[in-house]
């Protein structure tokens, strides 16, 4: 094949895979920035005034829940994953004898990228649920106790410094070295591969998302935060120091919560 060729029809299947992975960021966004199909039902209590109320948890409600966890979480993680697909496919291209399934495999690695956090949103509705009927979040989601607030704080900047978090982020910020490690031949192969990929952010991220119960679940601006500090010290040359900075920021930030609650 021309070498002109050859990367005329790259970009054409980077184009496609970009193309699809824009449509799904923005369609998750989206359904976020409209509520996630949660509906708050008001209650009067007394003197004109009125209390938003979370309906109650059941099965459909629960599902609820998790779907609009799923779609915070495709909102939130899948930029950070970007460069990676991309990389998949210049990858497909040199080692697939059909090359029109160039575009497949990348987008198989997403899901199999996606499955992990759909995984980790499952459990995350479950510890809402029982956060939930335990009376320890708000109507806004997010914890109502200042102590639990700041020790959740303080153990995601802890976190930071962690080996675990060092390891997990090195593995995201080397898409190359971790596809040349950890690729998997075939369309379950890229499944594997992306699931693999899925567990080291998972573990890179996961102190980040319980921030959520921080700031509120319906707070789309601390949302839009952690996501964005995700995709920084995912891809950007000195995102290893702006991990250590923000975990001194959490650290700092939950320290001086419970200071002042113990001195008040």
């Amino acid at each position: 094949m021309p070498v002109n060729l050859f990367w005329r029809l790259l970009r054409h299947r980077r184009a496609v895979v970009l193309g699809a992975l824009a449509t799904v960021i923005v369609a998750a966004w989206t359904y976020l920035l409209l509520g996630a199909g949660v509906e708050m039902e008001m209650m009067d209590i007394g003197g004109g005034q009125m209390m938003a109320m979370r309906p109650e948890w059941n099965p459909s409600y629960a599902v609820l829940m998790f779907v609009m966890w799923v779609v915070m979480m495709v909102a939130m993680m899948l930029p950070s994953v970007v460069p990676m697909v991309v990389l998949v496919t210049a990858l497909a291209e040199d080692r697939l004898a059909n090359p029109n399934l160039v575009s497949a495999t990348a987008l198989l690695f997403g899901s199999g990228y996606l499955l992990v956090w759909c995984g980790f949103s499952l459990a995350a509705t479950l510890l809402q649920w029982g956060l939930d009927d335990a009376g320890l979040l708000s109507e806004r989601m997010a914890f109502g106790n200042a102590i639990l607030a700041s020790t959740v704080l303080i153990a995601a900047g802890v976190y930071q410094w962690t080996p675990l978090k060092d390891t997990c982020l090195r593995h995201c910020r080397s898409p190359t070295e971790f596809l040349v490690r950890h690729w998997r031949p075939g369309s379950l192969g890229a499944v594997r591969t992306g699931v693999r990929h899925g567990l080291f952010c998972l573990g890179c991220c996961w102190m980040l998302m319980a921030l959520l119960f921080v700031g509120g679940l319906m707070n789309l601006a601390w949302v839009g935060a952690i996501a964005l500090f995700v995709l920084l010290e995912k891809t950007v040359p000195w995102g290893d120091w702006i991990s250590r900075l923000i975990g001194l920021v959490l650290a700092g930030w939950g320290a001086v919560i419970l200071v002042r609650m113990i001195l008040n």
